[in-house]
């Protein structure tokens, strides 16, 4: 009898970390397969951003005689686009909101080159003020980047501040960056208002049939560290010029990090803003 409870515990206990171990391998499959989607969500959304870092690596290898590089990017940047929006990676929306932000990019880099903030100290036919339009894509690409991540992952936004507030704020972040070189940089105090306007802000997202969340403004945080990253990337590959990479490239200053949150963020309610209102247009079509 004690031979049996014994043999019968032991099948139990046999049994039980079997079933254990099966879902943790089960666990770690969901996990896997999650982190796959959403390696392969944020490729996809990536296309443009990448494809501009290969043309800037390309054309800084090779050259096409009698087409100044600055040209070559800009044709490039352009036939990327068409190739996106042809092959339906992109919708015709998201081409509108490239277009957008390449006049709020190229407005900034006009004022900033101006000043000296940086440099674009290559020939180009297609320079106005000495700043290339293609780098207005620059900008685009961190649009494109979100757009695409939008759709891709079916973002939602839960307790998002209204429009009245949010659009407002993104305006005066985005007049500091020309009022820092007149008066005090209010950074000091739009950056903590960041957190506290979005305090509640969730971004929900889907991965592979899964809801995930997470506080939007850790959102901007990791966003705009990957932006200074490629920044870095593009300074080495003579994308534009910093006054003290002029001699040598070195590594952009951290505190461009900062600079690239704050326009992730403007970047982040443009979009958000226009989503919101296509939503509005779509349900009142629906409604007819």
């Amino acid at each position: 009898m004690i031979k049996l409870t014994k043999e019968t515990e032991a099948l139990r206990l046999a049994e039980a970390t079997e079933s254990v171990s099966g879902k943790t391998i089960s666990a770690w499959k969901v996990i896997f397969r999650q982190l796959e989607y959403f390696t392969s969500a944020q490729a996809l959304s990536c296309i443009f951003p990448v494809a501009i870092f290969l043309s800037l690596a390309l054309t800084k290898v090779f050259a096409v005689p009698g087409l100044p590089r600055y040209d070559l990017l800009l044709l490039l940047c352009i036939l990327v686009q068409f190739g996106m929006y042809t092959s339906k990676l992109e919708t015709l929306d998201e081409v509108k909101v490239i277009l957008v932000f390449h006049a709020i990019g190229l407005c900034l880099e006009l004022f900033k080159t101006h000043l000296g903030s940086w440099s674009y100290p290559d020939f180009a036919y297609s320079k106005i003020g000495g700043v290339p339009l293609y780098s207005g894509f620059l900008y685009s690409s961190v649009a494109s980047y979100m757009c695409q991540s939008w759709r891709r992952l079916n973002l939602k936004l839960v307790a998002y501040p209204k429009s009245i507030i949010s659009f407002p704020f993104a305006v005066c972040i985005y007049a500091n960056f020309f009022s820092e070189h007149f008066m005090p940089d209010l950074r000091f105090i739009l950056i903590p208002l960041v957190f506290v306007i979005f305090w509640k802000s969730k971004v929900h997202y889907t991965v592979a049939d899964h809801r995930r969340s997470m506080p939007l403004s850790i959102s901007f945080c990791l966003i705009g560290l990957f932006v200074w990253f490629a920044e870095n990337i593009s300074t080495f590959l003579n994308a534009w010029q910093y006054p003290y990479q002029a001699d040598k490239w070195c590594m952009v200053h951290s505190s461009k990090i900062s600079s690239w949150f704050l326009l992730v963020i403007i970047s982040f309610i443009v979009v958000a803003h226009l989503k919101h209102v296509k939503e509005k247009v779509v349900s009142k079509e629906r409604t007819r």
